[in-house]
């Protein structure tokens, strides 16, 4: 791969404030309040799940700005009030809330990731989806995951190309099937791919609610899946302008090494703390802008 396209990719995790990251990423002695700033000097890009639930501060996303390198880039999930509460429907005035608030990060904003809950479904939500998507602002690119595969049709992958909306890619794929390569329907809808490697939720909690595992290492490899997602980001990647893919701890054990572990077979090298000596936090960020 040459350094165009290396540089069309940004790969991250699904957020970035994790107790167990603690030691095995960050650390010991480091404070929460710097998790993002140190994050932000290994890896290029995150997916900020906060925003799913609220939107924060103003004043904290400009210090998310300030703290992280000038090629650093986030996607943010849109809020649930509209995607689960509303379903969609009625939000105009939510949706544009929503994005006001985000304009701290405007410049560092790359994508906004609409991720519908697995009950929404075509036979009622069709026309909802056709309403929603001819109502969003052409300031900012969009993806959206679909959760259920009644959307999994054609004049879906067309309505999404007629908007410019991502169809995002998910793997969910069971723990027990983690050596097999994800089959998958994968659609190339616009001008960018954004890709999330989520796992099997069933490693989340258990039937109490309490979690299963400490994130602090790989637990499970999924090799096949590696390859399998490196091989299609490469196929696409003459087509796209930008890759994003965003690893969660449910898929490996350890989002941050599933990152390196995908970057390495795409042919590039992001190394973590463990690796790297410590620079001061000037020379890390002009480093990476270099890099990037």
């Amino acid at each position: 791969m040459n350094l165009i396209d290396q540089q069309k990719i940004r790969i991250g995790t699904c957020a970035w404030s994790f107790d167990d990251w603690r030691d095995a990423f960050y650390p010991p002695d480091l404070p929460n309040s710097q998790w993002l700033e140190f994050y932000a000097n290994h890896l290029p890009a995150v997916e900020v799940d906060s925003t799913f639930y609220a939107v924060p501060a103003e004043n904290t996303l400009r210090r998310w700005v300030e703290m992280t390198p000038a090629a650093f880039s986030f996607a943010c999930k849109l809020s649930r009030e509209i995607t689960h509460t509303r379903r969609l429907r009625d939000c105009t005035a939510e949706l544009t809330s929503f994005l006001r608030a985000l304009e701290p990060i405007a410049s560092k904003l790359q994508v906004i990731l609409i991720q519908l809950p697995p009950s929404f479904a075509p036979k009622d939500g069709k026309p909802i989806l056709r309403r929603f998507l001819r109502g969003l602002s052409r300031d900012f690119r969009f993806a959206i995951e679909f959760r259920h595969p009644g959307w999994h049709r054609p004049q879906f992958i067309h309505l999404l190309e007629k908007n410019h909306i991502c169809w995002a890619w998910a793997d969910t794929t069971p723990l027990n099937e983690r050596n097999l390569a994800p089959f998958e329907f994968l659609p190339l809808t616009t001008d960018f791919l954004y890709l999330r490697l989520l796992g099997d939720y069933a490693t989340k909690y258990d039937v109490d609610g309490e979690h299963v595992h400490r994130y602090a290492k790989l637990l499970w490899k999924r090799e096949a899946a590696i390859e399998s997602w490196s091989l299609k980001i490469e196929r696409h990647l003459a087509e796209v302008c930008n890759v994003w893919a965003f690893a969660s701890n449910h898929f490996e054990g350890f989002a941050p090494e599933t990152c390196q572990r995908l970057a390495r077979r795409l042919g590039f090298d992001l190394r973590l703390p463990s690796e790297t000596r410590k620079p001061s936090s000037h020379q890390d960020r002009s480093q990476l802008d270099l890099q990037l």
